[in-house]
């Protein structure tokens, strides 16, 4: 019993707080979102994927996460898993929306993009701890490129334009981090604007164009692929500093803004609770980001380095592509807001990657 408190002592505390603080935001809007309708299942779902996300953050922080590091076949098996049920998805996926990213499981949803996310985060951070001095060669850059491409390659064709782009820009922000040459990166990004050039003639869908037009020239389709983010710039508008309160926003209430508990979550809750809560939301998101940061920085060896970078980077570019898209600076691609958005897979990836940042955290407190 005395090592399992000591072993709780070492928690990251401010990092445990902050999750939970966005997580309960969270919980809290879709509840309030789901009054008008009488609704509740979306909530309920969420609730119990939380609880059951702390006790799994909770058990993984009681391992040593250099089981993970040092145990290669076991990283790439999983990993391999994952690429399969990625590829199952357009077998055995049910089609929502004409998108295939859901596995049904009685009345829970399973997504495998947002697991696979966290894979990639650790085999990056496995593969480049130990060729971090070996990174002027190039052939490191393309090995690591193919970790990314082929899960990359399967969630585009779902379509699922939004975690495709969080895959490529976490192998890209961490490829930099870990010391690739200058030169390497003038050619990298080159190639990025090449390619993306010819997505936009040739991959592209024309709905897809339209949000990027409708970002570029506001009042572009107001009625049409332009509604939903007038709306929920008017959701936000309407918050104010306080808020409309709890259960009343208009455009959160009566359907005006799609998507209230998931894409656009950011502005229901800055119209029912104002300003305020944006301004304690981005508190949460701050510590969240130093406490990765700072551990990042203090680690003793590379995996971990790289690990808390990789996981602040999948929050960072997350957070920023959702509130973009609610204030109608980015389009929307369907970008869930970290540990705040409906979606059980999401939540529980999440936590799953800081029960692996709890184990590193605590192995630095001798």
């Amino acid at each position: 019993m005395n090592k399992v408190l000591v072993q709780i002592r070492k928690f990251d505390w401010w990092m445990i707080l902050a999750s939970l603080g966005l997580t309960i935001m969270g919980l809290v809007s879709i509840y309030s979102s789901s009054i008008n309708s009488g609704d509740f299942s979306a909530f309920k779902k969420q609730a119990i994927i939380f609880g059951a996300s702390i006790i799994i953050m909770i058990a993984i922080s009681f391992f040593d996460y250099r089981g993970i590091k040092e145990n290669s076949y076991l990283i790439l098996i999983i990993y391999i898993l994952f690429i399969l049920l990625l590829a199952g998805l357009f077998i055995f996926a049910p089609s929502i929306r004409n998108v295939k990213s859901w596995y049904k499981i009685g009345g829970l949803s399973f997504d495998p993009a947002e697991f696979t996310k966290l894979i990639l985060v650790i085999i990056l951070a496995k593969y480049f701890s130990y060729r971090h001095v070996e990174m002027y060669k190039l052939k490191h850059i393309i090995m690591s490129g193919i970790y990314m491409l082929i899960p990359v390659f399967l969630i585009f064709f779902q379509p699922n334009l939004g975690s495709a782009i969080i895959f490529f820009a976490i192998w890209f922000v961490v490829l930099i981090v870990s010391g690739i040459k200058f030169k390497h990166f003038i050619v990298l990004l080159c190639l990025v604007l090449i390619l993306a050039a010819l997505g936009w003639f040739f991959v592209l869908q024309d709905y897809q164009k339209e949000r990027i037009f409708s970002v570029i020239f506001p009042d572009y389709e107001p009625l049409g692929t332009g509604w939903n983010q007038r709306q929920a710039k008017i959701a936000i508008g309407n918050g104010g500093f306080w808020g409309q309160g709890f259960g009343s926003g208009s455009q959160t209430q009566y359907g005006f803004v799609p998507e209230v508990k998931a894409d656009f979550i950011f502005s229901a809750i800055a119209e029912e609770f104002g300003f305020i809560s944006i301004l304690a939301m981005i508190s949460f998101f701050g510590i969240l980001f130093w406490r990765l940061t700072r551990t990042a920085f203090l680690a003793r060896d590379n995996f971990s380095r790289l690990f808390c970078l990789g996981m602040g980077i999948w929050f960072l570019i997350q957070l920023i592509i959702n509130i973009g898209s609610n204030i109608g600076f980015l389009p929307v691609i369907g970008v869930p807001l970290p540990f705040v958005s409906s979606g059980g897979s999401a939540l529980m990836a999440s936590y799953l990657g800081l029960g692996i940042y709890q184990s590193i955290k605590k192995s630095m407190i001798s």
